[in-house]
């Protein structure tokens, strides 16, 4: 139990938490929709702080950040618990139970990264902004020796936590899992206005980059109508995003078959019409995992699977033409 940020007072002993948009209002006694965050006598904290369930050092690019210290590794750590509760979720054994934990206080969370010879840490595997305190206080751990700092997250978190976690973030990977609000309600227990709002902010950021995951699930909706809605809210930001669209598997509660090698195609050249970097990931189709400069159509970045060849870069420009490329070497 360690106290918890963001969250007021009701009538009765009630606590509203306001870490994220679902502002549950929580009973003495009881825990919020994240299964992590409990009002103790009429005050919330959080029991998950410094709790890790998960935690490997792997390449930055299985995030994935393409953009972000390309072939680099990361100390990757994760606990339990989640704001969202996708029928899909691929890590439901520890978003949706209470698994076994280590304690890794933060300074210790600091001296693996540097020992493992990561770049830094990145914050994954379950959703990371529910476990607030710890990640924010083991950014400042990692910042001040030196390390980067990764979220990845479903992007369901207030402005206000948001932008006090961006003062310590380099990079992050947000989950937009469509732009249809009632299959958002239906499969995943929220909405995408709120993630939109921080793909938004992240980018506005002036320090902190950020790339974007898409699942690309069949049989739920009109997939490339949701994806030529997303291809237009990303260039409306910045044709310059890196969109990462993901194969779906069957997993947890959904069991529809794999999405088809053919139809990730389509996806993929249906965002490739106004973005500048898509990605395929969980399925090799050829090309679709290279970077290639907009400006004269070289390939600066190949890769297959996780193996990275930096091969037309000069710094963050093109080194066949010169041109400035959205890459964080």
């Amino acid at each position: 139990m360690h106290p918890a940020q963001h969250w007021q007072k009701l009538e009765d002993r009630r606590v509203q938490c306001r870490l994220c948009p679902k502002g549950c209002e929580i009973p003495e006694g009881k825990t919020g929709f994240c299964s992590v965050r409990r009002n103790e006598a009429g005050a919330l904290y959080t029991e998950n702080y410094a709790q890790v369930t998960s935690l490997a050092v792997d390449p930055i690019e299985k995030k994935p950040l393409y953009h972000f210290h390309p072939g680099s590794s990361i100390l990757s750590v994760g606990t339990f618990g989640c704001n969202l509760a996708c029928d899909f979720c691929q890590n439901w054994q520890i978003s949706r139970r209470r698994p076994s934990t280590q304690t890794i206080p933060v300074e210790e969370l600091s001296y693996l990264a540097r020992e493992q010879g990561s770049i830094g840490v990145a914050f994954t595997y379950n959703e990371p902004t529910i476990w607030f305190e710890y990640v924010l206080e083991g950014a400042r751990a990692v910042k001040r020796n030196g390390g980067k700092v990764v979220l990845v997250t479903n992007g369901y978190i207030n402005p206000q936590p948001l932008e006090e976690l961006l003062e310590y973030v380099d990079a992050l990977n947000v989950d937009l899992k469509s732009m249809d609000r009632g299959y958002y309600e239906r499969v995943c227990k929220g909405t995408p206005e709120p993630v939109m709002e921080t793909i938004r902010r992240v980018h506005r950021h002036p320090r902190a980059m950020v790339e974007v995951t898409c699942l690309l699930v069949p049989e739920e909706k009109d997939n490339l109508e949701d994806l030529r809605q997303i291809r237009e809210f990303i260039a409306s930001l910045d044709a310059g995003i890196p969109v990462h669209l993901s194969r779906y598997f069957p997993r947890y509660r959904m069991q529809h078959p794999a999405t088809s090698e053919q139809l990730m195609q389509q996806g993929y050249d249906l965002l490739r019409e106004k973005l500048n970097f898509v990605y395929v990931g969980n399925v090799y189709l050829p090309g679709t995992g290279d970077t290639y400069c907009p400006s004269c159509e070289q390939k600066v970045i190949e890769r297959m699977g996780y193996h990275v060849s930096v091969r037309g870069l000069s710094g963050n420009h093109c080194a066949h033409c010169g041109a400035v490329l959205p890459i964080v070497c």
